[in-house]
């Protein structure tokens, strides 16, 4: 039996696939611990670690000095928590799934000699991967074409992006059929930084598709608590059939129900919507540095599994104008659903997990 500390930052984006190892690997009995930051109480209450470390951690904010000094005095804390708490634990090896709360650890493991490996769930590698890249041992790459990754092609491995075992469960469900005059079901979601804006644009859209196609929807929408009413009483004005929540814990159980699906474009969300084959409508996050939400729906649109609707420039009508058109054509959605199914991995988590093994047994690849 091999120690493995995963580190991952306190989102569901880094989580969700830190999560997917850690329950691959306590199968083939070994024991897992994870360091991550405070935010994990939202997300990482049912991860499967023996033990799980709060580590300080903080992102640089270059335009601001003060911010920035402030930051790098708090990530210097976290390298002598996290270094501590290694000396303690005595891993056989890292597992890195980005974002900054994993930079204090995983430098704290290269000090100890400790072997590394880096995960990068996206189309772009994110900043903190690019930081710590020089430490790992392997970087396991969720696209064979990753752009900001090709200074380490001699370190890297395409392993694709890790599905937690209830993802790869609704993932053998085949593509609904849509039978004629029967219902559609659409999911609607974008976590925190998407809810508001499908809250806003969504409902006043779905209230103007004809009648005939409104009156056979089956929607699941996500919304903040303070946008539930709102939404609800446009929904209930059009008569349309909606469930309405501020978080689905079944998301990849109604994804598999769904037909289509509007969504941002985050690296879990393209993964699961790849793996479980169901075509979607892409808003990718506005303003990030990387671009990497773009970058991945760019992956998808250009296999024919969904299509990207830039949050700057869609608008209701061309929204619905999509909705109609895609709606009215059960063949191109059931053709995008294939799409995205041959883009999908169900077996990364294996192979990142052989990669574990290796590093840990032999402190390298083999």
């Amino acid at each position: 039996m091999s120690r493995f500390v995963l580190m991952a930052g306190g989102t569901g984006g880094h989580l969700f696939p830190a999560m997917a190892l850690a329950q691959e690997l306590r199968r083939r009995g070994h024991d897992i611990q994870l360091m991550t930051d405070h935010r994990v109480a939202s997300y990482g209450g049912d991860f499967p670690a023996s033990a799980t470390h709060i580590v300080p951690s903080a992102t640089p904010s270059v335009g601001h000095p003060v911010k920035f000094v402030l930051a790098g005095i708090k990530i210097v804390w976290g390298i002598g928590v996290a270094y501590i708490k290694l000396g303690r634990i005595k891993p056989d090896a890292v597992i890195g799934f980005g974002g900054y709360p994993v930079y204090p650890p995983f430098v704290a493991a290269s000090l100890r000699g400790i072997p590394g490996v880096l995960h990068e769930q996206n189309a772009v590698m994110g900043r903190a991967n690019r930081a710590l890249a020089r430490m790992a041992k392997v970087i396991g790459l969720s696209f064979a074409r990753t752009l900001k990754a090709e200074a380490f092609a001699d370190k890297s491995v395409v392993v694709g992006n890790p599905l937690r075992d209830r993802v790869r469960v609704a993932a053998r469900q085949s593509y609904p059929a849509i039978e004629p005059n029967g219902p559609i079901r659409i999911l609607v979601f974008g976590g925190s930084q998407g809810a508001r804006v499908f809250a806003d644009l969504v409902p006043p859209v779905i209230a103007e598709l004809p009648v005939e196609l409104r009156s056979r929807l089956r929607l699941s929408q996500q919304c903040r608590p303070e946008d539930l009413d709102r939404v609800a009483e446009t929904y209930r004005q059009a008569k349309v059939n909606v469930e309405l929540a501020p978080f689905f814990d079944d998301l990849p159980e109604r994804m598999a129900t769904s037909h289509l699906v509007i969504s941002r474009s985050g690296a879990s969300t393209v993964t699961e919507l790849t793996a479980i084959g169901r075509p979607a409508i892409l808003v990718p996050l506005p303003g990030a540095i990387d671009a990497d939400q773009k970058n991945n729906a760019l992956v998808m649109e250009a296999a024919g599994g969904g299509w990207i609707a830039e949050q700057a420039t869609l608008t209701p009508q061309s929204l619905a104008t999509r909705l109609t058109s895609l709606l009215s054509d059960p063949a191109a959605l059931a053709r995008a659903a294939d799409a995205a199914r041959s883009l999908g991995q169900p077996d990364a988590v294996v192979k990142l997990a052989d990669v574990a093994e290796r590093l840990a047994q032999k402190g390298q690849l083999a």
